[in-house]
């Protein structure tokens, strides 16, 4: 069973994906996110939303901690061995505390427990969606930092190698064998293709890449 509001606002279509074997749990949750603009889809079962699920879905996953066949711990596993990195909010009931606690050490971003007041959610709900947010942002950055370093000879990686870890030109001519002037082409060339605006900037990328020495 599921449900859809308006898109968020954005490249990616940002969706609350809520996961409860409660009929009742479910309605109540989607009329709630609904009367925000909240997309949401809802399933009654674990093995349901992953089923559905795919690497390139976008915002959070509301997941209820107690359920048959599937508990949303083991729910969350299954999701940690594709890769997914959907923020997941547990709902717990009173004695659920402890489960909730191995879950966040897990990678869950947050836990909220029954009863709750639906603003209580809603801004747990806000702030995993910035987190998602956030997460793809790095994502796409760092995919369109290995493009760029995939477009260097393999010369200019291993100026650019030198570069990063401190070397002076002089020094990084010697160690290749090439003169002074050619590293400074080399290095420019790296700059441009990377572009890095300076030293420093250069220096992070090489650090998210993890191509420093």
């Amino acid at each position: 069973m599921s449900g859809t509001g308006r898109p968020l606002n954005g490249p990616a279509r940002q969706t609350v994906f809520v996961v409860d074997d409660d009929d009742a749990v479910r309605d109540s949750l989607g009329m709630l996110l609904r009367s925000v603009e909240l997309p949401v889809e809802t399933f009654d079962s674990g093995i349901a939303f992953l089923e559905r699920y795919r690497p390139d879905l976008s915002g959070c996953l509301v997941l209820d901690i107690r359920m048959p066949k599937m508990s949303g711990l083991e729910t969350q596993q299954k999701l940690r061995e594709l890769g997914s990195r959907l923020p997941v909010i547990f709902i717990t009931g009173h004695g659920d505390i402890p489960m909730a606690v191995q879950a966040i050490k897990e990678g869950a971003a947050d836990f909220i427990q029954k009863p709750f007041r639906d603003q209580d959610l809603l801004d747990r709900i806000h702030a995993a969606l910035e987190e998602d947010s956030r997460l793809r942002s790095e994502d796409s950055q760092r995919a369109t930092l290995a493009t760029r370093y995939e477009s260097l000879t393999d010369r200019e990686r291993e100026v650019m190698e030198m570069v990063v870890a401190g070397k002076a030109n002089k020094v990084i001519a010697l160690d290749l064998n090439l003169s002074q002037r050619t590293v400074e082409i080399h290095r420019a060339r790296v700059m441009e293709k990377m572009q890095a605006r300076s030293l420093a900037d250069l220096v992070k990328m090489a650090i998210d890449l993890g191509v420093t020495q």
